[in-house]
């Protein structure tokens, strides 16, 4: 039986122009290379899953290459590249700084950082969650990472940029990663499906974007979790039933019943919605969250902060057209202190149904 490589592992980029969302970073690393102004230290900070340790890879890979392609990119053939390419480089090293965050761990490190290469031109230190490090570490780690030896680079990522004391944070380059929009996910999640030939419906990959919450690693984990579920055909339904995430639809139905004044209409509603499992407060945030798209979906300025795929987003606009904007902005108000008040309450449920009927209520007041 041929082994399994998880997504996240496979789809791996392996140069510049392939790593998703982070064109500022990218091109900044490249042009550095191109005009050969590297800095001995890097900090790479920002959300897990966006590509700070796969560019130090990058990096690390495109900077000992002998062959650069005209566009700074690595050339995947030389000695070094096929190193790197099958794991057995020994100009890049990785320290898990979770792990090994003590003053003795750093003391080797620096001790094996006055080794110069055996191939290629610099030895690259990756140094992930550094904010892990202990304060002594930290001190003792200062004086090699200012005055490194001229064939070392240290590259240090962290999701934690402010745990870092300053004396570390003045050595380095910083460069602040970016949450990967919900279109640049769905995009990615289009190609790996085509590759790995899937099926996907549009509307289910976006359900899995969102659930990622700006982390392209969290996406592919969920992608292939959700080919295991339901195989090469994955639909909006499949997505919304292994995830746990409440179908759209719902809440275009309870808004409709608000619209109409149908208390009671949506009091049973939200009984089926209990019935499947869901909380009251999962609902109640995901209510907010729709009333917010509502709104934005009746300027056409602000329908681009619309994070929903295309026959979701005519609905938001349709039954937008039909609320108006004192509705929505009412609405919104009392659903999100439901949602504060909802820890607190001793009824939970009752908290969450008189909500509802408050909401039904704001529009038969206006008649």
């Amino acid at each position: 039986m041929e082994n399994f490589i998880v997504s996240a592992r496979k789809y791996r980029p392996d140069s510049f122009r392939m790593v998703v969302a982070q064109d500022a970073i990218t091109s900044t690393l490249k042009n550095a290379i191109k005009n050969r102004q590297l800095a001995h230290s890097y900090l790479f900070c920002g959300p897990r899953g966006v590509g700070k340790t796969t560019c130090a890879r990058i990096f690390a890979k495109t900077i000992n290459c002998s062959h650069l392609s005209p566009e700074n990119e690595a050339c995947n053939n030389c000695e070094s590249c096929a190193a790197f390419n099958s794991n057995r480089s020994f100009n890049i090293h990785e320290l898990d700084a979770a792990s090994n965050n003590s003053v003795d761990d750093i003391r080797t490190l620096i001790d094996q950082v006055r080794i110069p290469p055996q191939v290629g031109n610099y030895s690259v230190y990756i140094i992930d969650e550094v904010h892990m490090l202990s304060s002594n570490a930290f001190n003792a780690f200062l004086k090699t990472l200012e005055e490194p030896p001229r064939h070392a680079i240290f590259i240090l990522a962290t999701t934690e940029k402010h745990k870092i004391i300053p004396t570390i944070l003045s050595r380095c380059q910083i460069f602040d990663f970016n949450r990967i929009k919900v279109e640049d996910i769905v995009r990615h999640l289009e190609y790996v499906a085509k590759e790995e030939q899937v099926h996907a419906d549009p509307n289910a990959l976006n359900v899995i974007a969102r659930k990622a919450d700006g982390a392209m690693r969290d996406a592919l984990s969920i992608f292939d979790q959700i080919v295991s579920f339901s195989g090469r055909e994955i639909t909006y339904h499949d997505v919304i039933s292994n995830l746990n995430v409440l179908d759209y639809d719902y809440y275009f139905r309870i808004v409709d019943c608000f619209l109409k004044n149908q208390v009671t209409e949506a009091l049973i509603l939200f009984n089926e919605i209990l019935e499947k499992g869901f909380e009251g407060q999962h609902f109640i945030n995901g209510l907010s969250s729709h009333f917010r798209d509502l709104l934005v979906s009746r300027d056409p300025v602000t329908v681009q902060l619309l994070e929903v795929s295309g026959d979701i987003r005519e609905r938001y606009k349709v039954q937008a057209a039909v609320s108006s904007p004192e509705f929505l902005l009412e609405a919104l108000q009392l659903s999100n202190e439901c949602d504060f008040q909802y820890k607190i309450s001793q009824n939970k449920r009752l908290s969450v149904e008189l909500t509802l009927a408050r909401i039904a209520q704001l529009t038969l007041k206006k008649k």
